[in-house]
């Protein structure tokens, strides 16, 4: 705000690195039981914020990356995978987004979208606008999508955010 920085906070100091292991080592062990066509490099994507986890791997090819996704949709994969994730990691209190077709995040609870609205005072805007295309239960924007702060959009495409915002904004 005005140029400061608000905060900094990482899931690694977060959780600690015990945790970080433990979550780590059981990724891989679960994800090494999975049977797909095919699986590519960096199943675990470490970010400041949160974990970004891929059963195909993110360095997929995009017609791999499709394929996946059509299997994803048949068995499950990734909707499974956090079923089990939320069992095993009950105590350290962390959501499990699905988003996009190859992966999930995980975060500690309150890191999802809804994290910048505590920047934003309420005194200070009328209202502010989501637009998104996940935002069904489970998705990475569901939660700020449902927010009382927020009038949420679901969206299909760019162009769709654009016609939406031209109707809302414009007309």
């Amino acid at each position: 705000k005005d140029g400061e920085l608000q905060e900094v906070q990482t899931i690694s100091k977060f959780l600690g690195e015990d945790n970080i292991k433990r979550i780590v080592n059981w990724t891989l062990k679960y994800l090494a039981d999975i049977d797909i066509p095919v699986k590519r490099g960096t199943f675990i994507e470490f970010r400041s914020g949160m974990m970004n986890i891929s059963p195909i791997g993110r360095n997929c090819s995009r017609e791999e990356r499709n394929d996946y996704e059509k299997i994803d949709l048949e068995r499950n994969i990734r909707k499974n995978m956090v079923e089990a994730m939320k069992k095993e990691f009950a105590d350290l209190n962390l959501t499990f987004s699905i988003g996009g077709q190859i992966s999930f995040d995980v975060f500690p609870t309150g890191w999802d979208k809804t994290y910048c609205l505590k920047f934003l005072k309420e005194e200070d805007f009328d209202e502010i606008h989501f637009f998104g295309d996940k935002t069904f239960e489970g998705g990475n924007d569901y939660e700020i999508f449902t927010s009382e702060r927020t009038i949420g959009h679901t969206v299909t495409s760019p162009d769709d955010t654009r016609e939406q915002c031209t109707k809302l904004f414009m007309g």
